[in-house]
């Protein structure tokens, strides 16, 4: 018994235990991103939380065989997680995607320092409160916040000028506001090679609307009714 205690009390057994800890408490965040389809998933939260153990580890190390200070390995993570973090936002004209997934690297990357430097309920609770705000957080501001937006991805097959005005026409009759709009001629990649064969124009529009009062369904039936309006595509643009 006396054997076991000092096993589990010893420097290498902590660290072992630690590091599984960390790998698993960072892939439960990483789980949620994946299944988001975000650009950081389960392989970057787990590798950069079992860094951040490992760095605290390496600290301590180093604390044990000469006067080295372990908090200043930490504070250099913090500030180098800024480039893992910038690499994961992208900006979209007014939009910026990728913030939350950069925010949920910073916090595992603490929840990796906290188990690595054995505070293992601050890390636990952490990592439990992190996966609700990431998973269901959504639910709630959903029903708050009266106003979404919406990309639309619309091809012209004919008369692009005409067909322009009557979607603005219409997406004004539905009290849908156009933040942004892009025009692609035949000539550009965007536009399939199937299309290439006509005088296409894909057109892509970023708008904002009363998501309580809109009835997207009808809103994209009525577009798509136009007479020359081959395709309609919608996506929303929401949960970073």
């Amino acid at each position: 018994m006396d054997f076991l205690i000092e096993i589990s009390s010893s420097f290498w057994f902590e660290c072992i235990f630690k590091l599984i800890l960390g790998f698993l408490l960072s892939g439960i965040i990483g789980l949620e991103r994946s299944s988001w389809n975000k650009p950081a998933g389960f392989r970057t939260h787990a590798l950069v939380g079992l860094s951040a153990v490992l760095v605290t580890l390496c600290g301590e190390f180093m604390s044990k065989q000469t006067s080295y200070d372990p908090s200043r390995l930490s504070a250099q993570l913090i500030s180098g997680m800024g480039f893992i973090g910038a690499g994961t936002i992208l900006r979209d004209g007014f939009n910026v995607k990728g913030l939350t997934t950069a925010a949920g690297l910073l916090a595992v990357t603490c929840i990796g320092l906290s188990i690595g430097c054995g505070f293992y309920l601050g890390g636990i609770l952490t990592t439990l409160i992190v996966y609700v705000v990431l998973s269901f957080s959504y639910k709630f501001t959903d029903k708050l916040d009266h106003f979404d937006e919406l990309e639309f991805d619309i091809i012209i097959t004919d008369s692009p000028k005409a067909t322009l005005s009557n979607i603005e026409s219409i997406l004004s009759e539905y009290d849908v506001e156009i933040k942004k709009l892009n025009r692609f001629s035949s000539d550009d990649n965007l536009v399939s090679n199937t299309e290439k064969n006509s005088n296409s124009e894909l057109i892509k529009i970023i708008a904002h609307f009363n998501k309580r009062n809109l009835n997207k369904n009808k809103l994209i039936s009525t577009i798509s009714s136009l007479e020359n309006v081959r395709e309609v595509s919608t996506f929303n643009k929401n949960h970073t």
